[in-house]
């Protein structure tokens, strides 16, 4: 059995992993992830971003914090351009949390960084098993087959992204420009 070695700033975070019991039960996480969803197909007055941002913090809690440690510093080493420790901190994240969606769609982002397209797309694949309503996650898939010229599956999941998100306009402005481009080449 090999082990996996760690730096010291990571292995002393996973050493709190035992003493971080879950923040939020995940009857009520689940309750409140399927109202944001409905609010976001149909936000009052117009104001999906506060929706959208409350979303993105409840996929954001673990339920422990040393694993939202792990997540946040894994998204600061994205911020500051350094991959390599961003895949460090979400490697550990994603070996003690498996089941935790945004670890993966995270470290997916950092992949993407490098150039590991294929690996991107693994940790993109884990994420939208463990959360399809990912509608992030599926966006990082559609710039993964834009960048591997498969216009047509890009469009496909940029169409699934905003059937859950139709408020977005990035993925408002993917679903146009694609579908000027497959429908242009159909003709």
């Amino acid at each position: 059995m090999k082990l996996r070695k760690y730096t010291p700033a990571v292995a002393a975070i996973l050493l709190f992993l035992c003493f971080s019991p879950p923040v939020l039960p995940a009857m009520a996480q689940a309750d409140e992830e399927q109202s944001l969803l409905e609010q976001l197909q149909h936000p009052v007055d117009g104001d999906w971003q506060e929706v959208e941002k409350r979303l993105l913090e409840l996929w954001s809690d673990s339920g422990s914090d040393a694993m939202n440690l792990l997540l946040e510093r894994g998204r600061k080493a994205i911020r500051d351009g350094k991959p390599k420790i961003a895949i460090e901190h979400l490697t550990a994240l994603t070996d003690h949390a498996p089941d935790f969606a945004e670890g993966w769609n995270a470290r997916a982002t950092a992949w993407f960084m490098l150039g590991e397209l294929g690996l991107s797309a693994n940790d993109i694949a884990h994420a939208l098993a463990l959360n399809p309503h990912h509608f992030g996650a599926m966006m990082g898939m559609g710039k993964i087959f834009e960048a591997t010229d498969q216009p047509k599956k890009a469009l496909q999941i940029y169409r699934s992204a905003l059937s859950i998100h139709p408020a977005n306009p990035d993925i408002k402005k993917a679903v146009k420009r694609l579908e000027q481009e497959v429908l242009g080449k159909s003709l």
